[in-house]
């Protein structure tokens, strides 16, 4: 198998997060750590290191799925990733800066130069923004759902950053129903922890990313060295 080869119909949904959990639960306070810490950065840079911070979380989770110890080092031992990484995160959040920015021009020209409107007119603008805000929300999920397995293909096979965006979106497309799947019960599961004090939700990503990342291995084994 290349390196940009893939199995098809091979994602159990529920199973993956059953493999994914039991492959984590004992590392599930560092790998916690580690993303909360990844994602800081990730933040605090403007977004100009996410694509490398990403990747240095999903290398850690594969240390973990693979029966290694994560650490923390690994995190800061991504900075190798920046470029494949940082193409990834653009072409995941440029489209929607663009979007929402001529959404909502308009609505801050009108109210910065102080022009009024009627109340019909006010619904109307508001009932239209909503439905362009839906539109562009639902093709933003699947946009991001092609690139779901991009930033785990560049550190596992080493692909560049559109080698990685073309093979994932290929390889969403042709496991489109298990990927829907995984994606339904990772949103129940974030659910089920957004009704725990709420901030539970944030104690459940390390279990969806665990599921996505042994649905990758399914689709994509890991190449003998």
């Amino acid at each position: 198998m290349n390196q940009e080869e893939f199995n098809i119909g091979v994602i159990r949904p529920v199973e993956c997060f059953k493999e994914g959990w039991n492959s984590i639960k004992d590392q599930y306070w560092i790998l916690f750590a580690i993303t909360l810490v990844g994602m800081m950065i990730g933040s605090f840079t403007l977004y100009i290191l996410l694509g490398a911070m990403v990747c240095g979380i999903f290398k850690c989770y594969f240390k973990a799925i693979d029966g290694e110890q994560a650490e923390l080092e690994t995190l800061f031992q991504s900075l190798h990733y920046f470029k494949p990484g940082l193409l990834v995160v653009v072409l995941m959040i440029v489209p929607t800066i663009l979007v929402f920015t001529i959404i909502y021009a308009p609505i801050f020209y009108a109210t910065m130069m102080g022009a009024t409107m009627s109340e019909a007119d006010l619904y109307k603008m508001l009932t239209g923004t909503l439905i362009v805000e839906f539109i562009v929300a639902t093709i933003m999920v699947c946009l991001h759902t092609l690139l779901m397995f991009a930033f785990p293909l560049i550190v596992d096979r080493n692909l560049s950053g559109w080698q990685a965006i073309k093979t994932s979106a290929k390889a969403v497309w042709k496991n489109l129903s298990g990927v829907t799947g995984l994606w339904a019960v990772g949103f129940f599961i974030s659910m089920l922890g957004l009704f725990v004090f709420c901030v539970g939700i944030y104690l459940t990503i390390p279990i969806i990313i665990a599921g996505n990342i042994t649905a990758y291995r399914k689709v994509f084994p890991k190449i003998a060295n």
